[in-house]
């Protein structure tokens, strides 16, 4: 039974016991149409007003001879008097001539034997309901299952087995764990050796990389049962219940090894312990992660079990976790290159009948993608061909899914005004011609002044020819002369700015300061100023803290070197754009009567790009 069914029946009984207990109340009442007390009974007897009595145990009850307006009896009921002698009442009836019998009444046992089961009966299911609640995921919503493990077991005989088949763009991080596969499948050979393979696995990488898809991966090759939980399914409001779901969890690997453990999330559960007298923030979880310290050094290696765990914030794990004989190797699973989003993007793309679509392109229009986007890129290029009532996939599919992602949803019901329509032309006309214009800036890919979702109001699309790793100081100078490129057009055309380059200008003054602050590319010289702290793999999403070390007269120095890189940035676009400026023009009216434009008809405007490096 389901957990809806048992609240149904819960409902139910509570239902029931308020119905019977009205029940009763007013079967004990039926009868009664007025309460006296004893003295106006009396009163009413020697009146001669009453025709019958019934003498019960603990009240009279009487009919009275004088009939109700609508014809039917009336009565009165009095409650006796403790110890009463009836002699004296017997006489006073006799004399008056009233009939009069008695009752004994024996109380039933229903309301006693309901009364007391039935709050029993209450709390049984409320109870289970709580039991389900903290515990009966994984282990058959048993009550007191709290302290069990509530890992997910995926065994031989599970469908959908993932392979190495299944994962792509992360090539190196699959040949490190070919080790982990070759143990599981054969490990004769390497205690032959007296070899061991590493205790503990950790995978490290941005998020949406596919740590847990590598790790179900290993298991499916290595045809070994797969416990995956997540770290955060440990810790729970009662004390000790994390450190015995560890224990659980290992002594069910142990009893189905060889196998696979993979600890998602490890972070949540792992997090550097509170030392130097500090008051621990959370004393449960410290105890979980000394159990799971204390599992992980009690089992030997030789019995087949594998220990794998998947972070994207490494730094903040505790050192006892990471010494050797523990999580003893790691393994990065990097941002895939162009290569590897294709692959990943073939993946993906199995289940889709494909018309003339490149997806090398599409690779190269996706970097800084993990595959948790390629694949939200893939199937938002599906539902973009079923909008359209088509069969196949094309590349206008993958356009379309791509500037959803990247830029936001088409505001085709947003109306500008003509004046702002041409000051964005323009806008994005002055990025595109100076991306045209200088040595190192990348091929410019498309040019649309079509509002967006997120709030931009146009775009120039930049296509990477490869994949950097670095970037030089005349590429960087490049970068921001293109940066400032929008607002110089909107001066030399509008006499005037617009609040159209507030990210152009956030996005150039952070590059600016980068080269002055970390890469040496100033006139300070070689040298960094600040040491930045924050999260290797979750970048602007983590909170950064920088430590200043640097003096009051340095912090001054730096401001007027990023503000000297920013104005040679704009006098370098300025000189650009008043150079070719029947090309911005031509450029920006045909922006406003196509609203986007290719990069074929972009040198076909500008026709003979002329390099500027100035």
């Amino acid at each position: 039974m389901n957990r809806s069914a048992w609240v149904r029946l819960g409902l139910f009984l509570v239902a029931l016991a308020v119905a019977v207990t009205l029940w009763f109340r007013v079967l004990k009442l039926q009868g009664d149409s007025q309460v006296v007390p004893y003295s106006e009974f009396l009163v009413a007897l020697d009146e001669g007003k009453v025709n019958e009595v019934l003498l019960e145990n603990e009240r009279i009850l009487a009919k009275l001879k004088e009939k109700s307006k609508t014809g039917s009896e009336q009565s009165m009921v009095a409650s006796r008097l403790p110890n009463m002698d009836e002699r004296d009442l017997i006489a006073r009836l006799e004399q008056k001539g009233v009939k009069f019998s008695g009752h004994i009444e024996r109380d039933s046992f229903w309301p006693a034997v309901l009364s007391s089961i039935l709050p029993l009966v209450m709390l049984f299911f409320l109870f289970r309901a709580v039991g389900g609640m903290l515990g009966g995921v994984g282990r058959g919503a048993r009550p007191m299952s709290f302290g069990k493990s509530q890992a997910k077991i995926f065994d031989r005989s599970s469908e959908n087995r993932t392979t190495f088949v299944d994962v792509a763009g992360v090539e190196e991080a699959k040949n490190e764990l070919i080790e982990v596969v070759n143990y599981l499948k054969d490990p004769e050979k390497y205690k032959a050796v007296g070899a061991r393979v590493p205790k503990g696995v950790l995978l490290v990488g941005a998020p949406g990389t596919g740590k847990t898809l590598l790790a179900r991966a290993v298991a499916g090759e290595a045809q070994v049962p797969f416990f995956s939980m997540s770290g955060s399914e440990f810790v729970e409001m009662f004390v000790g219940v994390g450190a015995s779901r560890v224990r659980d969890l290992f002594t069910q690997a142990k009893e189905r090894a060889p196998c696979i453990v993979f600890i998602d999330e490890l972070d949540a559960v792992g997090k550097t312990r509170a030392g130097g007298g500090v008051f621990a923030a959370n004393e449960e979880r410290e105890q979980t992660l000394n159990q799971l310290l204390v599992e992980m050094d009690g089992f030997d290696a030789s019995v087949g079990i594998v220990i794998m765990a998947a972070t994207n914030r490494p730094e903040v794990l505790d050192k006892a976790l990471m010494r050797a004989g523990r999580f003893d190797r790691q393994v990065l699973v990097d941002r895939p290159d162009v290569r590897g989003r294709e692959a990943i993007l073939r993946v993906h793309s199995r289940r889709l009948k494909l018309d003339a679509v490149d997806l090398k392109l599409v690779a190269q229009r996706t970097p800084g993608m993990v595959g948790a986007d390629l694949a939200n890129v893939v199937n938002e290029a599906a539902l973009a061909c079923a909008r359209r009532d088509a069969m196949t996939v094309q590349q206008r599919d993958f356009e379309e899914a791509i500037d959803r992602m990247q830029l936001g949803l088409r505001k085709d019901g947003r109306v500008m005004s003509e004046p702002e329509r041409r000051r964005v032309a323009w806008h994005e006309s002055g990025h595109a011609l100076l991306a045209l214009s200088v040595k190192h800036a990348d091929p410019v890919h498309r040019v649309t002044i079509i509002p967006r979702s997120i709030g931009a109001l146009g775009a120039t699309l930049q296509l990477p020819t490869e994949d950097r790793y670095l970037m030089t100081e005349d590429e960087l100078r490049d970068t921001l002369a293109v940066l400032m490129g929008g607002r110089v057009a909107e001066e030399l055309v509008f006499d005037g700015v617009s609040t159209g380059a507030q990210n152009d200008l956030e996005r150039a003054s952070e590059l600016a300061r980068q080269m002055v602050c970390r890469f040496g590319m100033s006139s300070l010289g070689p040298q960094t100023f600040g040491k930045a702290s924050g999260s290797q793999f979750l970048g602007g999403s983590a909170v950064s803290f920088e430590e200043r070390n640097f003096s009051e007269a340095t912090a001054q120095a730096i401001d007027q070197e990023v503000r000297r890189l920013l104005d040679t940035a704009h006098q370098r676009a300025h000189e650009v754009l008043s150079a070719r400026r029947t090309v911005l023009d031509a450029i920006a009216r045909e922006l406003l009567e196509k609203e986007t434009l290719e990069r074929e008809a972009l040198e076909a405007l500008v026709r003979t790009p002329i390099a500027i490096t100035g």
